[in-house]
C-alpha cells in the first residue's frame, strides 16, 4: 500500500525530519504511535530505535516497538522494520517495513511516496493481525502530517 504527496520543500529537509525519530509521533495518522524512547536522529543501516505505542486492541494496551532502519540513503529514501521484543530478550521482526521514497522535483519540491509493505509477513502473525491494520487514509494523512512539519 503507498500513497504520493508533492512537497513544497527541498528532499533534505523532509529527509531530515523522517530521520528524526521525535517527529515521528506528529507524522503519524493513525494516533498510535506516541513518543519517541530513543530520541537519536536516523543515521544507518542497522540502527535500532524504540517508539512508544498505544492501541486499544493491543494486549497491553501501552506498548513499544524495536525499530530497525532498513533504509538509509539521504536524502533519497529511508524506511524500518516495526519489531518487538521476543520472550528470550532477543529483537523479532514481524516482516513490515515503512518506507519513505523522496523524489526531488524542483530545489523547492519533493515528491514523497509513503509505502507500507506486509508482504514479508508471516501466516504465524497473519493469523492474529489483520493487514492492513488501518485503512488507505492513514498513509494520506501521515503524508499531510509530514509536509506541514517540514514546511515549518
Amino acid at each position: 500500500m503507498s500513497a504520493t504527496l508533492t512537497f513544497a520543500v527541498p528532499a533534505a529537509k523532509v529527509f531530515a525530519v523522517l530521520a528524526d525519530p521525535t517527529t515521528h509521533a506528529a507524522i503519524d495518522g493513525t494516533g498510535w504511535v506516541q513518543e519517541v524512547v530513543d530520541p537519536a536522529p536516523l543515521t544507518e543501516v542497522g540502527q535500532i530505535f524504540r517508539m512508544a505505542m498505544h492501541h486499544d486492541d493491543h494486549p497491553d494496551g501501552d506498548y513499544q516497538t524495536f525499530n530497525k532502519v532498513a533504509v538509509f540513503d539521504a536524502p533519497h529514501a529511508i524506511g524500518w522494520l516495526t519489531g518487538y521484543r521476543k520472550d528470550d530478550g532477543g529483537l523479532g521482526f514481524g516482516g513490515w517495513l515503512w518506507r519513505y521514497d523522496l523524489t526531488p522535483l524542483r530545489p523547492s519540491a519533493t515528491d514523497v511516496t509513503l509505502t507500507y509493505d506486509w508482504s514479508a509477513v508471516p501466516p504465524s502473525i497473519r493469523e492474529y493481525l489483520e493487514f492492513p491494520p488501518f485503512g488507505p487514509d492513514h498513509l494520506a494523512n501521515s503524508l499531510q502530517h509530514l509536509a506541514e512539519l517540514a514546511q515549518r
